[in-house]
C-alpha cells in the first residue's frame, strides 16, 4: 500500500483527513515526515533540512489559509553533530521567521537514518478546503513550479563544477514567474557551485501571506506537494469537478528551463512534485482584487470545467501523475 492508498484507508475512518491540515476550532495543525534517502539528496545541508522541513508543514497552513503561529521539530540522527544540530536549528528558525511564526523547540532520538517530523500550527476562523471549485472558476498558482526539479538535477552534478547556467536573480523566494527558452540564462557569471544553487532553490518559502490574501477569494485551495498536475487531480476529485490548463500558461521556473527543456520540461513541471506552491481557485471577478494585494506573483494557468470533462492540458488528458511516498 502507498500514502495514496493509505491516507483514502484514513479519509474512510476519520472524518476530519482530507485537506492539508486539520481545524479544530480556529486551530489549524499539520504534521510532515521528511528521510534522509527520500527527501534530502547528498549534498543538502543541515540548514536547508531544517529550513526545508519546517517549511513543508508550514505550506499545509499556508494552504488553509491561516496565519502560522508556531512549529516544532522531532530531529532524529544516528548521532548528533554540534555543527549540523544548530544549523538544523537556525534553518528553522530562519523560514518560521520570514512568516511571522516562531520555532520553539520539540525532541532529539537516536535513528539509523536521519529523519524530521515536524509540527505547524495556525488559526483561521475560515479555512479553505479543497472541495468547492466551481465551474467557470479561475486556476491559478502563485510563484513558479519546476524549482524542486531544477535543485535535483543540481544535486546529482553535485560539485563537479560551478553552476554557469543556473539563473541568480533572487529566485530563493520565487523567480520571476515568467517562462523564457532553455538555455536563455542571464547568469553565466554566477560563481556558484551546484550544491549551493541547489540548496537555495530547496530553502522554498512557506506561501502564508499569500494564502491569507486568497482566502477570502478562494473557492478551494491546496499545496503542489506532490505535483501541480496530482494536485489538480486532488483538487477535482474534492470539489466534483475537471480541470483544463494550457502549457503555454504555466510559469515554469527559470532554473529548471537551464536543465531541462522540450518535453522533458513539461513533465518534470507538471508532476515532479515537491513544489509547495498554492493552487486556487477563485471567481473570475475576484482576480483584478486578488492581483493587487497579494505578494507574489499568481499566475491563472487555466479554469474548472466541469467533471465529465475530466481534467485536461492543451486538450489532452493530463495524467493522475506525481509524488508519491513509498511507491
Amino acid at each position: 500500500m502507498d500514502e495514496r492508498a493509505a491516507l483514502a484507508l484514513l479519509e474512510r475512518e476519520l472524518e476530519a483527513v482530507g485537506d492539508d491540515a486539520a481545524v479544530v476550532d480556529d486551530l489549524v495543525i499539520t504534521t510532515d515526515m521528511l528521510h534522509e534517502r527520500t527527501d534530502f539528496p547528498p549534498g543538502t545541508t543541515r540548514y536547508t533540512a531544517g529550513w526545508r522541513a519546517v517549511a513543508a508543514s508550514l505550506s499545509d497552513v499556508a494552504a488553509m489559509g491561516a496565519d502560522a503561529t508556531a512549529t516544532v521539530a522531532a530531529y532524529a540522527a544516528p548521532e548528533f553533530d554540534r555543527e549540523e544540530l544548530l544549523a538544523f536549528v537556525r534553518g528553522a528558525s530562519d523560514v518560521c521567521e520570514r512568516v511571522d511564526a516562531e520555532y520553539v523547540g520539540g525532541d532529539l532520538d537516536g535513528h539509523e537514518e536521519f529523519t524530521v517530523t515536524t509540527t505547524a500550527v495556525g488559526r483561521t476562523d475560515d479555512p479553505v478546503p479543497r472541495s468547492g471549485a466551481q465551474p467557470g472558476n479561475l486556476v491559478c498558482v502563485t510563484g513558479t513550479v519546476g524549482r524542486s526539479a531544477a535543485a535535483i538535477e543540481l544535486f546529482e552534478r553535485g560539485d563537479d563544477g560551478r553552476d554557469g547556467d543556473a539563473d541568480s536573480r533572487g529566485e530563493s523566494s520565487g523567480d520571476s514567474g515568467r517562462r523564457r527558452p532553455a538555455g536563455d540564462s542571464e547568469s553565466s557569471g554566477d560563481t556558484r557551485t551546484a550544491l549551493e544553487r541547489a540548496n537555495e532553490l530547496f530553502r522554498f518559502e512557506p506561501r502564508v501571506a499569500a494564502g491569507r490574501t486568497l482566502a477570502p477569494h478562494a473557492t478551494a485551495m491546496m499545496d503542489s506537494s506532490d505535483g501541480l498536475a496530482r494536485s489538480l487531480h486532488q483538487l477535482a476529485e474534492a470539489s466534483d469537478c475537471g480541470f483544463s490548463v494550457e502549457s503555454e500558461r504555466l510559469p515554469i521556473a527559470d532554473a529548471l528551463c537551464d536543465v531541462a527543456d522540450g518535453e522533458e520540461l513539461l513533465d518534470l513541471a507538471t508532476t515532479f512534485g515537491e513544489e509547495f506552491e498554492l493552487v486556487v481557485t477563485l471567481p473570475e471577478a475576484a482576480l483584478e482584487t486578488v492581483r493587487t494585494e497579494i505578494d507574489v506573483d499568481l499566475s491563472v494557468v487555466g479554469s474548472v470545467t466541469p467533471a465529465e470533462d475530466g481534467i485536461t492540458l492543451d486538450g489532452e488528458t493530463l495524467a493522475d501523475r506525481g509524488y508519491t511516498h513509498g511507491n
